[in-house]
């Protein structure tokens, strides 16, 4: 099975970039928008952007890492970083509104020595064809053939996204190396 690093200073980053540029900066809105650019970004240069492990969640699939982080942000009891961060830098970096619209408000500019210029085009790609659709339609785009591959709550793994990427085949032999 194919692993991949998480990156949390990356993944707040690009949270960050995301929520400041989406039309819809709500939690569900980043979390997907995250997803889309992570598709992209695997099919166009062989990598994830923030290297996060995926989960077959209810809505969709959900970046197990970054959620950790917004849901650090929202102020949940008991939610701990991923190794490598700091919640309070999180805290200081954004916040999520419990209840109602969940917004995802920046407390700060995203810092670009973080993010490549291929991770900000698939991220500006996602919120371009994404950024504006309802939650119902994200949400039955995001129900697609990787998510369906794995059970509810259970990790999706790299194969299986790369698999359904344009170059399938070639694409898990260059991950396979």
């Amino acid at each position: 099975m194919l692993k991949t690093r998480f990156d949390p200073e990356k993944a707040l980053e690009a949270i960050l970039y995301v929520a400041s540029k989406a039309p819809i900066p709500d939690l569900y809105h980043v979390g997907k928008l995250m997803y889309f650019a992570d598709r992209k970004h695997l099919e166009k240069y062989g990598r994830l952007i923030t290297g996060d492990c995926y989960k077959a969640m209810k809505n969709g699939p959900v970046a197990s890492g970054a959620y950790d982080l917004l849901k650090i942000a929202r102020g949940d009891p008991g939610q701990r970083c991923p190794a490598g961060c700091s919640s309070d830098h999180v805290r200081l970096s954004l916040e999520v509104a419990n209840g109602g619209n969940h917004r995802v408000s920046v407390k700060r500019d995203f810092d670009p020595n973080f993010l490549s210029k291929s991770d900000i085009k698939c991220l500006d790609e996602a919120i371009e064809q994404y950024g504006r659709l309802t939650f119902g339609e994200l949400n039955d785009l995001s129900h697609d053939a990787v998510w369906e591959s794995a059970s509810r709550n259970d990790d999706i793994p790299l194969e299986i996204m790369a698999r359904h990427s344009a170059n399938g085949e070639e694409l898990l032999e260059y991950l396979r190396g």
